[in-house]
């Protein structure tokens, strides 16, 4: 959810991307490009709640445990950067790739992660009892196939012919 609302306030601040090209036929220009900013943003922050009420009602850690819930979120924000940025240097555009799309894309696109604990409302309360999450070497296994699955495949870029 964080890269897909992200992208359209990335497009509204740099004028660049998908979403750049969209609107730039339309007119007032500035004025689309202020409408993918407000939505980028508002959307964006519907994200963090929602991730982060997840976290709370469904995963059962109280907002109060800000430091489960930092250890919760900083694992995937890191790892989505590594994993990002090793695909990113297999692009046969080479490294300028990395350092202009795929790093920042990541960094900020998934940086909700880092500030989600502090906005979850008040209110929000677990509806389950905290459960000791454990490590599970099976999920982990999962990833990192899943994970080199994406690097050796998308890294290289993918062609689609239609």
């Amino acid at each position: 959810m964080f890269i897909g609302t992200g992208y359209f306030f990335f497009s509204g601040v740099t004028d660049f991307g998908d979403w750049a090209a969209v609107i730039s036929g339309l007119h007032p220009h500035w004025l689309w490009r202020v409408l993918l900013v407000i939505v980028g943003a508002s959307s964006y922050y519907a994200a963090a709640l929602i991730v982060g009420i997840g976290l709370v009602r469904h995963v059962g850690v109280s907002r109060d445990q800000q430091g489960r819930l930092r250890r919760l979120t900083i694992v995937p924000y890191f790892s989505a950067i590594v994993i990002s940025s090793v695909a990113g240097l297999l692009n046969p555009l080479g490294i300028q790739l990395l350092w202009q799309s795929a790093l920042p894309a990541t960094a900020g696109g998934q940086s909700g992660l880092l500030w989600l604990q502090y906005y979850i409302p008040r209110g929000t309360e677990p509806m389950q009892t905290p459960e000791q999450l454990d490590r599970s070497y099976a999920w982990i296994g999962v990833a990192a196939v899943l994970a080199i699955v994406y690097v050796v495949v998308l890294g290289h870029g993918a062609t689609l012919y239609f």
